[in-house]
């Protein structure tokens, strides 16, 4: 198509200039194919967002993921089983290929309730705070741990103060910065406490870690997530309390320095588990090999029913196939659909699916990933080339209708990460989620949260981006 409108351009120039009176109606037809190309891409955009949003299956699907899997901690009874279903869902919309991908994955069970009391409060005598273990944790056990706390708002505070935490439990209490329009960008300027806080800590000689929910929003919910353990320093305990009730711990350490907490969790690594990359394909029929692949992890943390985080974007993939078979249609590039195991607590999947892509010789242009919640889409993010942005670019005025008009931040996912060096474009759905962060890793994260018009809204524009893509290359 592209070397035919080059060749009408080079005509229409000589043409133009050798027999200038026919300018007007050589300009004319120079332009025919172009509109009817744009004509057709308009139309089928509409068929995906008609079909989608009058008959689409994402949101029945993720209340069955939800409602009766649930949870899916990798290397849980609930990851197993929705590798299972999610393979069998596959087939019964007759992809052409639907396979399973082994990976050795990590298994952490949290093993009891989570516990942190203040003990010695003036005002308040004992207080219990609501809690969660961060993943990854060794817990205190059954005996608990009962130390002072000494409460800073960051990582570099920390280490200002050298030994002085030795013996004692951190309270890590950096909150998200609410004056960041961008709610993912608050979540990573805060994030660095929860993911290696206890782990600094321990290098100092601390005993435990308390950590600030991330969430921008004050309420009584904790929020858990994966930190990470420094190799050969003690494996402290870390713990996530409430946004109130770090308020509330902060403005009674204010009052009364010599604060006590006590600790008591039951978390446990394991052994790892063997578990899947749950992959389904329709096959190209003009350059199978370039590969389109589409995805969100399957994978959850061990409260709430991870729907949000991500069944939404699991469920997206797997409709993007859905239309293409619902509508007859066959790509002209291979589009894979991926459900990827294991983002939460070690990423496995996402590394997995990359080595064998690499050993296998696979071309992968694009990767694309919903992992930022069911929410309302308003365009998408990317990591590229040059060319490769800029021909992203090119689909605005398509795009813009179905109020896709954010093309510019960049970004991809976790999971297609590791794909990077293999060139593709890294492409992530880009949601409104000023929300995400309220029910992000917690127990708040049901099906019930999910708006079905905006989950569906999402599957449409990943189909409408997945065909423009197929249809043009990139």
């Amino acid at each position: 198509m592209i070397k035919n409108l080059k060749i009408s351009a080079v005509l229409f120039l000589f043409f133009a200039k050798v027999y200038p009176p026919m300018k007007k109606l050589i300009l004319a037809f120079a332009f025919v194919p172009i509109l009817s190309f744009s004509q057709n891409h308009q139309a089928n955009l509409k068929k995906i967002y008609d079909t989608e949003l009058s008959a689409g299956h994402t949101y029945d699907n993720l209340r069955y993921l939800c409602k009766v899997i649930g949870n899916r901690l990798s290397g849980s009874p609930g990851a197993a089983a929705s590798v299972e279903w999610t393979r069998q869902l596959m087939e019964s919309y007759d992809f052409d290929t639907v396979y399973l991908q082994p990976v050795m994955v990590p298994h952490w069970e949290r093993g009891g309730k989570d516990v942190v009391k203040i003990t010695n409060s003036a005002k308040h005598g004992v207080v219990e705070l609501s809690a969660l273990a961060l993943g990854n944790t060794q817990g205190t056990g059954p005996k608990g741990l009962l130390a002072q706390v000494v409460e800073v708002k960051s990582i570099d505070q920390l280490k200002s103060l050298g030994a002085q935490v030795k013996g004692k439990i951190v309270f890590f209490n950096g909150p998200m910065d609410p004056t960041k329009i961008d709610a993912f960008e608050a979540y990573g300027g805060a994030n660095a406490q929860r993911s290696s806080g206890a782990a600094e800590a321990s290098k100092l000689g601390a005993v435990g870690a308390i950590v600030r929910s991330l969430s921008n929003r004050i309420d009584d919910i904790p929020h858990t997530g994966n930190q990470r353990y420094a190799a050969d320093f003690p494996k402290i305990p870390a713990l996530a309390i409430s946004t109130q009730d770090a308020e509330l711990l902060s403005q009674l350490l204010a009052e009364q320095t010599d604060l006590k907490l006590y600790l008591e969790s039951h978390g446990e690594m394991k052994s790892e588990k063997l578990s899947y990359n749950v992959i389904g394909e329709i096959r190209g029929s003009e350059k199978p090999e370039e590969i389109i692949a589409v995805g969100g992890h399957l994978d959850s943390w061990d409260v709430g029913e991870g729907a949000h985080d991500d069944g939404a974007g699991c469920m997206q993939a797997i409709e993007v196939l859905r239309l293409y078979k619902a509508l007859g249609w066959t790509p002209k590039r291979t589009i894979r659909a991926v459900m990827w195991m294991n983002e939460e607590n070690g990423l496995r999947g996402g590394q997995e699916y990359a080595k064998v892509a690499k050993a296998n010789g696979e071309k992968h242009i694009a990767a694309i990933e919903s992992d930022s919640g069911g929410f309302l889409p308003i365009g998408f993010s990317s990591t590229g080339t040059d060319a490769q942005r800029g021909k992203l670019a090119s689909w605005a005025d398509l795009l813009r209708p179905y109020q896709l008009w954010n093309l510019q931040k960049p970004g991809g996912g976790a999971d297609i990460g590791p794909l990077r060096d293999q060139g593709p474009i890294l492409i992530g759905l880009l949601p409104d989620s000023q929300k995400y962060f309220i029910y992000h890793h917690t127990e708040a994260d049901v099906f019930e949260v999910v708006d079905q018009r905006e989950l569906e809204l999402g599957a449409a524009a990943m189909a409408a981006l997945v065909y423009l893509i197929e249809q043009e290359g990139i």
